[in-house]
């Protein structure tokens, strides 16, 4: 039995089902959805809503609200209560690190548009090969 599962969200459906797989597959684990606001880079996209702020913590707090409301939702769906993070970071790398505090690990399989996911890389792959612990990737 797994205590503590880690469930990475943007905002696609794929996490969504993740959450859900998770909440299914794990009914007695503690569920903690991991929302990660890309760091600095050079693409920098939200990254320089969130470099450029005065308070970064709460610009990433910010931008993860509908993430995390949305799986709050599903939660209650599942008559279940989860734990909720916000990061700022590399996803990929961010997820990994987090990892380390739980027995697992559950992914969606991707996001955005095919453009989005050649051009940043694909996370869940990133994940798979890196993560210290067990990874489900849900499709």
């Amino acid at each position: 039995m797994l205590a503590r599962v880690l469930v990475p969200m943007d905002d696609s459906a794929l996490s969504e089902e993740a959450l859900r797989h998770a909440l299914d597959a794990h009914p007695t684990a503690e569920i903690t959805v991991l929302h990660v606001v890309g760091g600095p880079s050079s693409m920098m996209g939200e990254a320089a809503n969130v470099a450029l702020a005065d308070d970064p913590e709460a610009e990433a707090s910010d931008h993860a609200k509908n993430v995390l409301a949305r799986a709050a939702e599903i939660a209650a769906e599942h008559d279940r209560e989860i734990e909720t993070e916000v990061r700022i970071g590399h996803p990929a790398r961010t997820i990994v690190d987090v990892a380390e505090e739980f027995d697992a690990v559950v992914i969606g399989s991707h996001s955005g548009t095919l453009a989005e996911r050649l051009i940043v890389g694909n996370v869940a792959e990133t994940i798979v090969r890196r993560s210290p612990v067990p990874v489900t990737v849900v499709r």
